[in-house]
């Protein structure tokens, strides 16, 4: 199979004049500088440390918008990794983190050349909605400890055990952490319901602008809290060395479940995250290009010490109200943090981590859709659809999102299936209405014709719809007739049920008909051989045709009312 490779760059320079310059550099600069502080905090929340975050949002965020399949997705560490990436470097190490990750861009790549982009559209509303919100109070969480300034080592990635700690370490509450974190939180609350009404603080985003008032701030009086300086050394003004993470052999098998966990989420973040941003810019993206971008993205990054890195929904929106819209907007922005670190490093040691921790924690507030909690709305979707919801929720809340996203397809499935075999349904013909009791009767009344109408789809989840054909309930005629003109679709365990009616008939000397098969029923009936078993003449066009063969087969002349 040829892999087709073409970034959306290609398709969007070809014309490109001054007055698109002039929207993408407006919106790099805006997204770059926006990027800065939510990469660092996505960092810290996740483990790592911030320069991480910013070298993953440079390197990766500069090879999405290069090689990406759509015009205008910013890529980047984002907050839905948060829980996933945490959990990985708390059992298994940041080195063996690096290799997961590159172990997913791989499997993102060839998720793309295999042109699976559209199996992501599968996954049900109720799934993403229900692992997205789950993730979002997992992120809250992650961020009591920096919030409060709770002197904990290290907190678990497991649910309960993480919240047992917590609870242990919450006498050791900092008042001066709480205090920059509030404080934090508000100015940040603030300018964003603010930036609404006023043009001006609209070109300088909330997460930024809460940044500079509390470095400058901490700068100035030398605040008693944890800053990036007092925990992590600052941020070095340099380009990191590009290397290989420490590759060991026997730890390649434990890393397969965490990068089928990077990669799962990174493609369906990445993916919805393109289809928002088409609909605001009426354009359609090639989600296999995408995903092959992403999988390139994923396995450079590590390579500079970066990590997982995604399409982020939020930078992708700004870019776009910014007058983000060909991929030399998500360039430029990567080239913004670049000169944001090689000129203003230093300044980062200042930086709160109580105001980092108040960035995610709106982070988190923002990405859920907490209204598809609201009694009011859960009331107005099935049984089904309530279960699938919930159900994802909470299990990503207190287990795993992989299992979580497992399980919430597993019950969608089913639940698909149940209402696909609850839609298919049989019913007798009542075959006086074409010509008199005789002719499909014996003397003894038995039935000599029975004719039978499907409807929906033949399937493994249907298939007890025939077990009353199949055990002959309604008599031992020489003819069936089966009417499939309502019939979409059969698989192969239809065929088999049909196959096996047709040998039960057979065996008492009777015969079965099928008339009106539709293209897909039709092509597997011709391509399976069992048309040749049926017979010629076996299979009519309509029910019409079928009772004039039935009687032929009765061994009486055709007397349709009709015919």
């Amino acid at each position: 199979m040829k892999i087709q490779f073409r970034p959306k760059l290609l398709d969007t320079l070809p014309g490109y004049g001054r007055s698109g310059l002039a929207g993408d550099i407006s919106a790099g600069i805006t997204v770059g500088v926006l990027a800065l502080p939510l990469a660092m905090a996505f960092a810290i929340a996740s483990g790592m440390s911030p320069t991480a975050g910013i070298w993953t949002a440079i390197v990766a965020g500069l090879l999405i918008s290069l090689l990406g399949g759509s015009k205008v997705q910013i890529g980047g560490p984002t907050g839905a990794f948060i829980p996933i990436i945490y959990a990985i470097v708390v059992d298994h190490g940041v080195q063996n983190l690096l290799i997961a990750t590159m172990m997913s861009g791989v499997l993102l790549f060839a998720m793309g050349a295999l042109r699976l982009g559209s199996m992501i559209r599968f996954i049900p509303l109720s799934v993403v909605i229900g692992f997205t919100n789950g993730i979002a109070v997992v992120i809250f969480i992650s961020q009591i400890k920096d919030f409060l300034g709770l002197q904990v080592d290290s907190l678990p990635g497991e649910f309960f055990a993480k919240m047992a700690a917590l609870w242990t370490a919450l006498p050791s509450i900092d008042p001066a952490t709480v205090a920059v974190a509030t404080v934090s939180l508000a100015i940040l609350v603030g300018w964003n319901r603010q930036a609404l009404r006023t043009a001006w603080m609209r070109r300088l985003p909330g997460p930024l602008a809460v940044l500079i008032v509390m470095t400058a701030v901490n700068a100035l009086f030398a605040l008693p809290v944890d800053t990036i300086g007092s925990r992590f050394g600052g941020i070095p003004q340099e380009i990191p060395s590009f290397g290989l993470p420490e590759l060991s052999l026997g730890t390649l098998g434990k890393l397969i479940t965490p990068a089928l966990t990077i990669a799962l989420l990174g493609a369906i973040e990445s993916l919805l995250s393109a289809r928002v941003a088409d609909s605001q810019i009426d354009d359609r993206h090639d989600p296999n290009q995408e995903l092959m971008a992403q999988g390139i993205a994923n396995v450079a990054a590590p390579l500079f010490g970066g990590f997982a890195a995604t399409g982020a929904i939020a930078r992708t929106a700004t870019n776009i109200r910014s007058g983000g819209r060909t991929p030399i907007a998500g360039v430029i922005h990567a080239g913004v943090l670049l000169a944001i670190v090689l000129a203003l490093a230093p300044l980062a040691s200042h930086i709160p981590l109580a105001t980092l921790s108040a960035i995610v924690v709106v982070v988190a507030i923002n990405m859920g859709e907490w209204h598809a909690f609201a009694p009011g709305e859960l009331t107005r979707y099935s049984l089904q659809y309530r279960t699938i919801l919930l159900g994802t929720f909470f299990i990503t809340v207190l287990f795993d999102l992989t299992l979580a996203v497992e399980i919430g397809m597993v019950l969608a499935s089913l639940f698909f299936i149940y209402r696909m075999s609850d839609l298919t349904r049989i019913e007798r013909v009542a075959l006086e209405d074409y010509y008199g009791a005789g002719a499909v009767e014996r003397k003894d009344g038995t039935p000599r014709i029975l004719a039978y109408k499907m409807f929906g789809s033949l399937f493994f989840g249907a298939a007890n719809k025939l077990e009353n054909l199949l055990l002959m309930q309604d008599g031992h005629p020489d003819v069936v007739i089966l009417d499939m003109d309502k019939v979409i679709s059969i698989d192969t365990t239809g065929l088999d049920i049909l196959q096996t009616l047709h040998r039960n008939l057979g065996k008492r000397g009777a015969y079965l008909v099928l008339c009106g098969l539709n293209a897909q029923p039709g092509s597997l009936v011709f391509r399976s051989g069992f048309l040749d078993q049926l017979g010629d003449g076996n299979v009519t066009d309509n029910l019409t045709a079928a009772l004039i063969r039935a009687q032929q087969l009765s061994g009486k002349e055709p007397e349709l009312a009709y015919a």
